[in-house]
């Protein structure tokens, strides 16, 4: 029975779990996504340049990622639900202190790192929850979750919008954070799995008859609850290492576009209403390309790391081509190929990154893959808004992204070589082992 008990349910009280992930993933990826609408009204209301403006991204962008491991560690010492309460309290103070808008570095502490912070602590314990109550369905229940940045990224869009013209860009703040305390009530619905588990397991260790240790400890590996030490030797294999590098430069621009797409529809002279519903055109299509996607991996058909590949040179494409809208209808157009291909590569990212470490590493290395990732997430929006100030043209951050894009494409092209070289090596290796003496009668000689 204990063994029993540390597995997964995949169901039940587990769907619930799900929704409050969905829940959580809207109130914090959407709302980074779609901060984009609040860029020019501070940047014109502290009369600063798109950079320094920038930074406010670049920080929330930078701490989400710092936050992870440490929101990893603070759900195996306490419980998942405890860490998810306090992302939303952190959520709501970053949102709340940034409404008095004293100076750009306020906003830098507040809708920048207390934000940050508060998105870290509760996404990542609300996608490794999802798991730890889901094995055999356990992408599916990922999928549903993940999905709940793209469905409030569509609402957000013309809502931030409305509030912003209603109240101001402070007031905004103001009811966003207060919107976000819904976080702390989808924490409490995040009933910890692991409690019980976790001293059933440490018993089996000890108490477990040597004859049935073996097959109880299988079973109890299956569960991601066990594995309990953080890999930082992960930093010492050359696959993580080019997928990391990979993480990084492909974090230096999937942050850029939602960041610009606003203010170059405002270049372009199309009104602020049509300019929100770009951001709900985004989250549309970016919900289809993540369906799509996961429904596609999970054939098999096409490698994932080819798949990703794939994915990656054609974001790259539609970030290159997008600059040549010159209204609406084709700035629409673009950024709908854009969406979808950005959600066909969150689709498939995380399996990627399972199959280059194996699932034992995998927690360690989710952690440790956005620790490293970080620098790209805090590098890029800043970078490309300097590129922005000298070129005098917002098109200037697409190019950029889409460059720095190919570039990270590269490095999963080697990735892939080294995977196969590898691949080649140990069937090598194993060949002769399953014939140790040149001929058939030599063998059996030995058996007699």
């Amino acid at each position: 029975m204990q063994a029993k008990d540390s597995n997964p349910p995949d169901g039940g009280y587990g769907w619930v779990v799900v929704v409050s992930a969905f829940m959580v993933m809207g109130l914090t990826a959407a709302v980074l996504k779609t901060f984009g609408l609040f860029f020019v009204e501070i940047q014109q209301h502290f009369d600063e340049l798109a950079s320094t403006t920038s930074w406010i991204t670049s920080v929330t962008i930078a701490i989400f990622h710092l936050g992870a491991p440490v929101a990893s560690s603070l759900c195996v010492r306490y419980t998942h639900r405890a860490v998810v309460i306090t992302g939303g309290l952190l959520a709501f103070s970053g949102m709340a202190l940034g409404f008095l808008g004293l100076s750009m570095v306020w906003m830098y502490a507040t809708t920048g790192f207390l934000q940050g912070l508060g998105i870290s602590f509760s996404w990542t314990p609300a996608i490794s929850i999802v798991s730890h109550y889901f094995s055999k369905k356990r992408a599916l229940a990922n999928a549903i979750a993940s999905a709940g940045e793209c469905a409030f990224a569509f609402t957000f869009g013309p809502f931030f919008q409305w509030l912003i013209s209603q109240y101001g860009w402070k007031g905004a703040l103001l009811i966003i954070g207060g919107i976000q305390l819904n976080i702390c009530v989808c924490g409490v619905l995040m009933r910890p799995l692991a409690s019980s588990c976790l001293i059933e397991a440490g018993h089996s260790e000890t108490e477990t008859p040597p004859g049935n240790g073996a097959s109880r400890i299988d079973k109890e590996d299956k569960s991601p609850i066990i594995h309990k030490t953080f890999n930082w030797m992960l930093v010492r294999q050359p696959e993580f290492v080019l997928y990391a590098i990979f993480g990084i430069l492909a974090a230096m621009s999937f942050f850029v576009p939602p960041l610009f797409l606003v203010p170059l529809s405002y270049s372009l002279g199309i009104d602020e209403s049509w300019t929100a519903s770009l951001l709900s055109i985004l989250a549309v299509v970016d919900f289809a390309g993540r369906l799509l996607c996961g429904w596609y991996a999970n054939l098999h058909i096409t490698k994932t790391v080819h798949l990703l590949t794939m994915t990656i040179t054609l974001i790259s494409t539609s970030l290159m081509l997008l600059p040549l809208a010159n209204n609406y209808l084709s700035l629409a157009i673009f950024t709908g190929f854009y969406g979808f291909f950005f959600g066909t590569t969150v689709a498939v990212h995380i399996t990627v990154l399972a199959d280059v470490v194996g699932m034992p590493d995998f927690d360690s290395a989710l952690g440790l893959f956005m620790l490293i990732r970080s620098t790209g997430g805090f590098v890029g929006p800043a970078l490309a808004g300097l590129i922005v100030d000298m070129a005098g043209d917002y098109r200037a951050g697409f190019y950029m992204a889409g460059a720095t894009l190919v570039l990270s494409a590269g490095f999963l092209v080697t990735l892939d070589q080294l995977q196969q070289r590898k691949e080649r090596r140990s069937q090598t290796n194993i060949k002769p082992e399953k014939s140790t003496l040149p001929y058939p009668s030599l063998h059996l000689l030995k058996l007699q």
